[in-house]
C-alpha cells in the first residue's frame, strides 16, 4: 500500500495505491503485479508493474501500454528516479523517496 501527497500541474493531489497480485475468487493469483490508485480528484487508475534488476517499469492500464513510467532505484533502495511517458510526446520526470 502506498499513500501519496504531491503537487502536479499546480494541483495538490492525495491518494492511496493498492499494489499486489490480483486473485479472483477461486483462482490462482495473477502472474503480473497490478495496482489501482484512488485519489482526491475522484480518479481511479490501473497499472501493471515490472521490475528487472534496479529498473522499474509501470505500465498505464496493461503491460505494453504507450503510457508508462521507467525509473531506477538508488543503490540503497530509498529513491526511485525516472520519467512518465505519454502517447503524443507528453510526460514528466519524477523522483520518489521512501518515507519511514
Amino acid at each position: 500500500m502506498q499513500h501519496f501527497d504531491f503537487v502536479h500541474g499546480g494541483r495538490k493531489i492525495k491518494g492511496i495505491e493498492i499494489i499486489g497480485h490480483l486473485q479472483p475468487l477461486g483462482e490462482e493469483p495473477s502472474k503480473d503485479i497490478k495496482s489501482r490508485i484512488y485519489d482526491t480528484m475522484g480518479s481511479t487508475f490501473d497499472y501493471v508493474y515490472e521490475l528487472e534488476g534496479d529498473t522499474l517499469t509501470i505500465w498505464g492500464g496493461e503491460k505494453g501500454s504507450p503510457a508508462y513510467y521507467k525509473g531506477k532505484f538508488s543503490d540503497d533502495g530509498n529513491t526511485l528516479s525516472g520519467s512518465w511517458v505519454y502517447p503524443g510526446g507528453g510526460g514528466y520526470e519524477a523522483t520518489t523517496t521512501r518515507v519511514k
